[in-house]
């Protein structure tokens, strides 16, 4: 019995190796940087062959597309849904925002080499798809949550809605960042991940309260 196949389509084909490809493609992106990073060197770390990675994605910017909409906006879009179910208390929303944040940090290690690559560097390929895709769906959703509840009275006044949440992704995330120089001048067992989601929200926990 034989097995027809379509034309072009390589022997073992399936959707796991697809996600496996996408996962090195991820990795090769946060770690080397997505300029440098070259198809030959992601299909080596997925144990596969150059011809796979065309088969799948045909160039590096369809690559970088699948890395946006499959692994990117998810999170976001997750992030979004979240902050949607809060109420208008600032400090849950804070809360509800830095946990959430800590969370897919831990989950995904790839995102805070990434972010600092691709986003915060002069140049980085995603810094554009951060101002006009990402920032509307958690950023400016934020900001606007934090005005509301500062005109409501419920928010220090002497707070710039907007630089709070600059501030809060500074805060939760250039700990991640920078996670392999300060762990190792700071090497205690102690200093995990929810210490560091408690030390977060502990700092800025006095600068919310609203002065009477």
């Amino acid at each position: 019995m034989t097995h027809n196949r379509s034309p072009g389509r390589p022997t073992g084909d399936s959707p796991l190796q697809r996600e496996r490809l996408l996962d090195a493609a991820v990795d090769a992106f946060a770690h080397q940087g997505i300029q440098a990073a070259s198809l030959r060197s992601i299909a080596q770390q997925a144990g596969v062959t150059p011809a796979l990675v065309n088969y799948y994605f045909g160039n590096k910017e369809r690559l970088v597309e699948a890395l946006v909409e499959e692994r990117l906006l998810p999170l976001f879009k997750g992030m979004a849904e979240q902050l949607q179910q809060i109420g208008t208390d600032p400090r849950e929303l804070v809360t509800g925002f830095v946990t959430a944040l800590s969370a897919n940090l831990r989950r995904n290690p790839w995102l805070p080499p990434l972010w600092v690559r691709e986003v915060l560097c002069e140049g980085g390929a995603l810094r554009d798809q951060l101002t006009t895709r990402f920032a509307p769906m958690v950023p400016m959703q934020l900001a606007q949550r934090f005005a509301e509840a500062q005109a409501a009275g419920q928010l220090n006044p002497d707070l710039d809605p907007r630089l709070l949440v600059v501030s809060l992704i500074g805060m939760t995330m250039l700990p991640y960042a920078a996670a392999p120089i300060w762990r190792g001048i700071f090497a205690n067992p102690e200093l995990g991940d929810e210490a560091m989601l408690r030390h977060t929200l502990a700092l800025i926990e006095r600068g919310l309260e609203a002065k009477p």
